[in-house]
């Protein structure tokens, strides 16, 4: 997706999906919350070891079902988006589902009660790290934060310069699938 791509090169912390790397056929699966006027999506990620040993802070939370790790908020990362960029992902298990694909749905909707269970505690964490740095406030996570004011600004650009065209074009190279 273009868009992603725009905001890879102001920031390679936003998961690349360049097709020069192989990894243009990633899923940017993610929280869509609102900040301030703006959405943001807050990436979800698979858990490393780091994580198991990090505890949750301002910018980040484990999602832990039954004791286990079954993934990650980086709420540093979060990123601006608009519904041109939103597209729903089928969590319905069916029959002709490989068994990798079952795990991967069953995993997500397990993601998904998690977040919704804990919906406030995300909102208002995303809203306070948010307003933090927005306000140009210290605090220890600034560093780790995507800049996002240079975000919302190329959000802005990307959906503002002929959203229809970026879409189509999107659609044609077969990044954005019918549902």
């Amino acid at each position: 997706m273009k868009y992603i791509r725009n905001l890879h090169h102001i920031d390679d912390r936003v998961l690349s999906v360049s097709p020069q790397t192989g990894k243009d056929t990633r899923v940017f699966v993610g929280i869509v919350i609102v900040c301030g006027t703006h959405k943001y999506c807050i990436p979800l990620s698979s858990p490393k070891d780091k994580h198991k040993r990090m505890r949750n802070s301002m910018d980040f939370s484990k999602i832990e079902v039954d004791g286990k790790l079954l993934g990650v908020l980086n709420f540093n990362l979060m990123i601006p988006i608009e519904e041109a960029q939103l597209q729903p992902i089928d969590l319905i298990v069916r029959r002709r589902d490989r068994s990798e694909i079952i795990r991967y749905k069953e995993l997500c909707q397990k993601e998904l009660e998690w977040c919704h269970r804990h919906s406030e505690v995300i909102c208002n964490k995303a809203n306070v790290l948010y307003k933090a740095y927005i306000s140009d406030d210290t605090f220890s996570a600034r560093d780790r934060c995507l800049d996002f004011h240079k975000m919302e600004a190329e959000c802005k650009k990307f959906n503002t310069k002929a959203p229809e065209e970026a879409i189509r074009k999107e659609y044609e190279n077969g990044s954005l699938y019918p549902q």
